[in-house]
């Protein structure tokens, strides 16, 4: 997993030389090192990345864009993972009304969304995290 993180680091640097830092295609690669930061265990970092990222997409593509709501699933699951189970609901639910009124109800993002959010949910459950959405 480091020497994906490290390949990837080195592609990003050179696509924000090349292509600029909003440019799709190092916007993709950003996504991709930060996936990679967070599986190599650096979930804090990974959560702080895709914070930022998620900020960047909505402000280049729009906060309706498919990539930016796959990048909103991304730091939903990293927040749960790094044990912010309150958070990942949080943000799952902003997912779920956002894919909806998106996508419709029956796509099939929105169906991962809901499987997604109801998994959180229960984790919330197991681990005694009182959610405000109950």
């Amino acid at each position: 997993m480091a020497g994906a993180v490290a390949a990837h680091a080195e592609v990003l640097q050179r696509q924000q030389r090349v292509l600029g830092p909003d440019h799709p295609h190092t916007l993709t690669t950003l996504n991709s090192l930060t996936h990679w930061r967070g599986q190599a265990g650096d979930v804090a970092g990974a959560v702080a990345a895709y914070t930022e990222l998620l900020e960047q997409k909505q402000r280049v593509l729009g906060p309706d864009h498919p990539d930016t709501l796959a990048t909103l699933n991304n730091l939903a699951y990293w927040r749960g993972q790094a044990g912010d189970v309150a958070g990942a609901v949080a943000a799952y639910t902003e997912l779920l009304e956002q894919t909806q009124r998106v996508l419709g109800p029956d796509h099939h993002r929105t169906l991962a969304t809901r499987t997604y959010l109801t998994i959180w949910r229960e984790r919330a459950k197991n681990a005694n995290v009182h959610l405000s959405t109950d």
